[in-house]
């Protein structure tokens, strides 16, 4: 972004909804934060990056927070596992994604390029999900399951057919991090959110999406997008966007009958908790809730090129199309 757009946009953040009211955002002279329209202030620069896995490990089971000793130990231990400069060639890092050379596993970026986080939310969480309680996705529905094991037998038997086969990342048209819903993820965890009397727009650096969100307004164009249709309303302190009419990504995460509800509050002029509950009949049992902090930054959003001057898509294909011609197996 330039410099221009960073000077005359304001960005925004978001809160947990059960924050205690006393802990709401207020300036250096003690006055909630506010626009000069009178809407609670959620604007800034944030970060969203964080070691808290967003399902609970199974070595936590049962237990919501972690003790300063023990968090410390697993930051330390996550810091290691994940760390791609640690690479060992011979026997890889599976527990981490990544795999010998032997397997077919290489190394893409080595570890100047990550910026995952490098210790848990400030309250020490076990996972980002907050409920179930038990910290974990809950039980997909018989017909989600079915649907996510045709989709990735019919993914590995044609995933080098057409870039049509390939993900929405590959294809530089969505990624899971940017959202909506927002997640964190290796790199790119930042975001702008500016606002305005009567809209909320939440630019994300990975891949530049930009979300603008008309604020009490019921209108509904009759789409689906991939993004879905957002919609934004204030309740009290808190900025609720409610979200449906999605897109299939193809992703087993959203579907035309997912709805999704984010709360944005802030906290202080530093934080702002991000909250947001997936509803999805068609794969799960239950909905879902994850909680996660946009903590201020002071960088500026870098721009996202994606595939500008990467041939790496053209190069999947092709070295598919050159195994084909050789009579080799095409490895997923």
């Amino acid at each position: 972004m330039t410099k221009t757009c960073i000077v005359a946009l304001v960005g925004v953040v978001a809160v947990l909804t059960s924050v205690p009211v006393p802990s709401l955002a207020q300036s250096a002279d003690g006055q909630r934060m506010r626009t000069v329209d009178g809407h609670p202030d959620i604007s800034g620069t944030f970060t969203f990056r964080t070691l808290t896995p967003m399902q609970r490990p199974e070595q936590f089971a049962g237990q919501e927070t972690l003790s300063s000793e023990e968090a410390a130990a697993f930051e330390a231990a996550e810091r290691t596992r994940q760390n791609r400069d640690l690479f060992d060639p011979e026997s890889g890092q599976p527990s981490a994604g990544y795999q010998p050379r032997a397997s077919g596993g290489v190394l893409s970026y080595n570890e100047f390029w990550y910026e995952r986080g490098v210790e848990l939310t400030a309250d020490k969480r076990t996972s980002l999900i907050v409920d179930p309680p038990t910290g974990r996705y809950p039980p997909r529905t018989d017909a989600g399951r079915r649907a996510g094991e045709e989709r990735a037998a019919y993914r590995r038997e044609h995933l080098y057919d057409s870039y049509e086969n390939r993900g929405l990342g590959d294809r530089c048209i969505m990624f899971g991090k940017s959202g909506p819903p927002i997640r964190s993820g290796a790199y790119n965890n930042n975001l702008m959110i500016f606002q305005t009397a009567d809209h909320v727009t939440i630019l994300t650096e990975q891949s530049r999406i930009a979300r603008i969100i008309p604020i009490d307004d019921p209108s509904r164009p009759h789409v689906e997008q991939f993004a879905g249709v957002s919609r934004g309303r204030w309740d009290g302190e808190t900025l609720v966007i409610e979200t449906a009419q999605f897109r299939d990504w193809g992703d087993g995460q959203h579907h035309p009958e997912m709805r999704l509800v984010e709360r944005l509050t802030r906290l202080d002029p530093d934080t702002v908790a991000y909250e947001y509950t997936v509803t999805d009949p068609s794969v799960y049992t239950a909905p879902y809730t994850v909680a996660m902090p946009f903590r201020r930054t002071d960088g500026p959003l870098f721009e996202y090129a994606c595939h500008e001057g990467n041939i790496g898509l053209h190069g999947i294909l092709a070295g598919a199309r050159n195994l084909e011609r050789l009579g080799r197996e095409l490895r997923p």
